[in-house]
């Protein structure tokens, strides 16, 4: 009698032509091939596992929208002009993702983003401290404030939302006596810190050659990651949509970096928040500790019982968000070319937190989509500029922001009921 092998060390590598391990279930087994792909792939969009699909729908939309309405949207000036404008956003979006995660809420990161503004504006313009020194005494009052926040919250079982609402009003009022009476504090118009924030920007042969490395990254971590899962007897990314997705990244960059090549470039305070997000989303989904996140996120019983130390990660959490929005508002400053008592007020916090629930975190928490931050900052900043172009008022642009805000909950949680219905 003729038996068939099949592995059953995970360590083994499968036999040729035999179904991976994560497939058997029926659910799951798929045709071979690109046929076989984009079938498996539209039942995993009908099971509401629906990946960026929404944000990358969106920002077509948005693209061919506002370029319709006024054909400056895409000159170069107005790209380079929108990466000026989204890079503190992007970061302090980075910052309430990680409390996202936990299901928790951070409300105070625009207060705690104002107080940082405040201080390095203080401390380098009126009484001549070091530019650099200025922004790390801003950015360590940043976690200062996290490591407090996360201590009432995890000792004493305040809510974060009761916490962090009374952190805005506080922080609020630490802003304005650090400002005093004059209110707006200029920095200093030939200093470091200007210069950065307004003025540098990367040579177009460096955003190609950038661009290009992340691509060349992404091709490495895609072949790497497949090849390790298929050792393990699983299912891996097949090659050609590796080199699908290659290409597509390249005519991205390549498009990108000759249009903002035509004005100033590629903005260097935006380089520094993309690589701040690429950092995060390896800690996260490449790390212990961000897999400790995601596991108190979703199911924080199961997360204690598994000897997470749950109180050290929330506390780390709430100092990492405060400690990002003290840098955004240092980056906001940097680009404003001062800081006064607006500073982190009017629509930082919603936007922010508008800007990673777009980009896919999850309300409920332990989930977010690759580069959230980043995508829902380009969104959030791209309907303000475009709207701004139109010379719309303030009113339709929070009635716009609002109805694709509650449009980005809306998906997630009908996504997360296909998913639970589906056994995802």
């Amino acid at each position: 009698m003729t038996t068939t092998n099949t592995p059953t060390d995970p360590a083994e590598k499968p036999a040729e032509g035999a179904v991976a391990a994560d497939l058997l279930d029926p659910r799951l087994i798929q045709a071979r091939g690109p046929a076989g792909y984009l079938s498996a792939l539209v039942q995993r969009l009908k099971s509401g596992d629906i990946g960026s699909l929404p944000i990358v729908v969106g920002l077509v939309v948005i693209v061919i929208v506002f370029q319709s309405l006024n054909d400056t949207f895409l000159n170069a000036f107005n790209l380079v002009n929108l990466c000026l404008q989204i890079a503190s956003l992007t970061i302090i979006a980075l910052g309430i993702t990680l409390v996202l995660l936990l299901g928790e809420i951070d409300l105070s990161i625009g207060s705690v983003s104002g107080v940082a503004a405040a201080i390095v504006a203080v401390a380098n313009a009126t009484h001549g401290v070091n530019p650099w020194l200025s922004v790390l005494m801003a950015v360590i009052a940043g976690s200062a404030i996290g490591l407090l926040h996360g201590i009432v919250f995890t000792k004493i079982g305040v809510p974060s939302f009761v916490i962090t609402l009374a952190g805005l009003l506080g922080w609020l009022g630490v802003q304005l006596q650090i400002l005093g009476e004059q209110g707006t504090v200029n920095l200093p118009p030939t200093g470091t810190l200007l210069d950065l924030g307004q003025q540098k920007f990367l040579p177009t042969w460096l955003t190609y050659t950038l661009g290009l490395a992340l691509v060349v990254l992404y091709v490495v971590t895609a072949l790497t990651g497949s090849a390790r899962r298929r050792k393990a007897g699983l299912s891996g990314q097949p090659i050609w949509v590796t080199a699908v997705v290659a290409v597509f990244l390249v005519v991205v960059v390549v498009a990108l970096a000759s249009k903002l090549g035509i004005d100033r470039g590629l903005p260097w305070i935006f380089l520094f928040s993309v690589a701040l997000v690429l950092i995060f989303d390896w800690i996260i989904r490449r790390t212990k500790y961000g897999r400790a996140i995601l596991a108190v996120g979703g199911n924080i019983e199961a997360a204690r019982r598994a000897g997470i130390k749950v109180d050290a990660i929330r506390t780390s959490v709430f100092v990492l968000c405060s400690t990002l929005a003290a840098i955004g508002g240092v980056i906001a400053a940097m680009r404003l070319g001062f800081a006064n008592q607006q500073s982190g007020a009017g629509d930082v916090l919603v936007n922010s937190i508008a800007a990673a629930v777009i980009g896919g975190t999850s309300l409920f928490g332990g989930r977010t989509r690759r580069y959230a931050p980043l995508l829902g900052a380009v969104v959030i900043g791209a309907i303000a500029n475009g709207l701004a172009l139109m010379s719309l008022s303030s009113s339709v642009k929070y009635i716009i922001t609002g109805t694709v805000l509650l449009g980005a909950v809306v998906i997630d949680a009908a996504s997360s009921r296909g998913r639970k219905s589906s056994g995802r």
